[in-house]
């Protein structure tokens, strides 16, 4: 890869775009395994002076606090509870506005790098609420001016906190600086709560599961270092929540995707032995799988270690291998780009494990660390069990490889609609990657460089395959496929790689929108695996007139397809017949 310019694939682009689209995804996905995406080195130090940024920002809020002094005097107050309580709130706040996690080009965000606050300032942009027929004063999917009065409260009272001192000595913390105002932990998480009811999309965003669960334990300053304990156990229920959800046939994928894509890793001949048998077996290979096997364990085990151990070499072994865990998923640089929140972790092994090694479990005056660690725990079971009904980011599925995904097949007349009838900042991925790369031809094959990334992953031979269920009987050249995460982007603001914000709930609301035709935006949607069940389940739609299959495609056929396979066996338990008829198929019948 150049420092400016991309690393392209080769292609006599005539002849390329002859094929199908397996057979164009083919030459993509050879190159990414030795190339990875070709992002300019540029866009890398683009991401660490991002990083180096919201490092200065964390160090100069501490030093905003009264009885916090000396830019370099760190080892006076990097132990500090208020210290640590602001790095939380600033990070959640860097998250919620929109810079961390799906920020800039390698999120396929160009124009603008970031959606976020300049959606949820907006009345009139798409809101999801999770619950909008359970939930009073909740119902409906537009924004309105009391939303982002709301999403502007949350950022004041954030603000107001980092620029806030402490209330006093506290001497069962040992601080004579203080912690934050209780008022402001409170509001904080009443806001938090309300935005995250009347619109999951922001609550997801301001990583609740992570930074909400810190600011809750913040509540339990009352009661000696119960605080201080409750953080490191929500610590502990992150890593050990993360390590749980990779115990499964798909981590092994994202291993071997990443690390292609790592820039620092320069020689194509190394990147190749993260494969089974480069070009043809583009299956994880040996050193993948014993990368994801050992990281998983790394991840289960040695936060154990850091919670029991009270100092010296056992503290300090552990620390160490977490801080080069985290590391290495920083330097990678993955897609996403879930950066901020690696230095976090690694600020969190220093700070919490290191800086008060000797506050063991013993010493709770009260059960409520361990509650909020088992709600946490629990949480990730139910999200483990139940995917289709807990997003990822609760229930802690990490890149796991196993999230729910969605491809939206579209019409250029249903690409028109949702360009008129969105309010919105940005254009469809489509037009942001012609714009960026300069032309149709290049737009093109980074488009399909993005088919093969999903197709790198488990579940994008799934995908690739009910393409062509989604379309059966129709001419698949007429339609761009576009992910839904992207989609996602450009109409609610922000994404993760969350599946739940762009299901059935996100149809309906751009169809009341657009008013899309039969046939001109259909949507297949794919669970993630359920970790007792070997197989995901899927769900086909038709914008305008709804679902019109459903089934499962087993994990076993999808772990052993290459980036470009596109007919692994495919369950059909349900479909609509084209009389609109709803008719159930036994499973041997409908099989494919």
């Amino acid at each position: 890869m150049g420092f400016l310019k991309p690393d392209m694939p080769v292609v006599d682009f005539a002849e390329w775009s002859k094929g199908t689209r397996s057979e164009k995804i083919r030459p993509m996905a050879r190159h990414w395994a030795e190339v990875g995406f070709g992002t300019p080195v540029v866009m890398h130090l683009f991401y660490v002076v991002k990083i180096l940024l919201y490092i200065l920002g964390g160090y100069l809020f501490a030093l905003a606090t009264e009885g916090v002094d000396g830019f370099t005097n760190v080892a006076q107050w990097w132990t500090e509870p208020i210290v640590f309580q602001k790095v939380v709130l600033f990070t959640m706040l860097f998250e919620v506005v929109g810079l961390g996690c799906g920020f800039g080009p390698l999120n396929n965000r160009f124009f603008p790098p970031m959606g976020s606050i300049l959606y949820w300032l907006r009345p009139g942009t798409i809101r999801l609420p999770p619950w909008p027929d359970r939930v009073p004063l909740t119902r409906g999917d537009a924004r309105t001016p009391l939303d982002a009065a709301l999403y502007g409260a949350l950022l004041v009272v954030l603000l107001i906190a980092l620029f806030s001192d402490g209330t006093g000595p506290v001497p069962a913390l040992g601080t004579t600086i203080g912690v934050l105002p209780l008022w402001q932990i409170w509001t904080i998480l009443g806001l938090l709560a309300v935005l995250g009811l009347r619109d999951k999309v922001i609550f997801l965003a301001a990583r609740g599961e992570v930074y909400g669960s810190f600011t809750v334990a913040f509540l339990f300053v009352g009661y000696g270092v119960d605080m201080l304990l409750a953080a490191k156990l929500v610590c502990v229920a992150i890593w050990m929540g993360a390590a749980t959800s990779k115990l499964n046939k798909h981590f092994p994928f994202v291993i071997s995707t990443m690390m292609s894509n790592n820039p620092l890793i320069r020689t194509k001949w190394l990147k190749r032995r993260f494969f089974e048998n480069f070009p043809d077996d583009l299956r994880p290979g040996r050193v993948s799988r014993i990368i994801a096997h050992f990281s998983t364990a790394i991840e289960m085990l040695v936060p154990l270690v850091l919670l029991f151990s009270h100092g010296g070499w056992p503290t300090a072994i552990a620390a160490f291998v977490m801080l080069v865990f985290h590391f290495g998923i920083l330097s990678a640089i993955p897609m996403g780009v879930p950066l901020e929140w690696n230095v976090f972790m690694m600020f969190c092994v220093v700070t919490l494990f290191v800086g008060h090694a000797d506050l063991g479990l013993s010493e709770m005056s009260t059960p409520l660390p361990v509650v909020l660690f088992a709600v946490l725990a629990v949480t990730v079971a139910l999200g483990n069990l139940f995917p289709r009904k807990i997003s990822f980011l609760p229930g802690m599925r990490y890149y796991a490889g196993n999230w729910d995904t969605s491809w939206w097949c579209i019409k250029p007349s249903a690409n028109e609609k949702i360009e008129r009838g969105l309010v919105a900042i940005a254009s469809m991925p489509a037009s942001q990657l012609e714009r960026f790369y300069g032309s149709q031809e290049q737009a093109m094959i980074y488009l399909y460089k993005g088919y093969a990334f999903r197709g790198f992953n488990s579940h994008g031979k799934a995908l690739l395959t009910l393409v062509h269920n989604a379309l059966a009987g129709r001419n698949e050249d007429e339609y761009v496929i576009t992910e839904g995460e992207r989609l996602c982007s450009t109409a609610v603001g922000w994404n993760f790689g969350d599946g739940h914000m762009h299901n059935e709930q996100l149809i309906a609301a751009l169809q009341e929108r657009c008013q899309f035709e039969p046939d001109e935006v259909r949507v297949i949607l794919l669970d993630a695996q359920p970790i007792h069940r070997q197989r995901q389940e899927y769900r086909l739609v038709d914008a305008a007139t709804g679902e019109f299959e459903r089934g499962y495609v087993n994990v076993s056929d999808m772990v052993t397809g290459q980036p470009w396979t596109d007919d692994i066996p495919v369950h059909v338990t349900w479909r609509r017949d084209s009389d609109d008829a709803p008719r159930l198929r036994s499973d041997r019948e409908s099989a494919q």
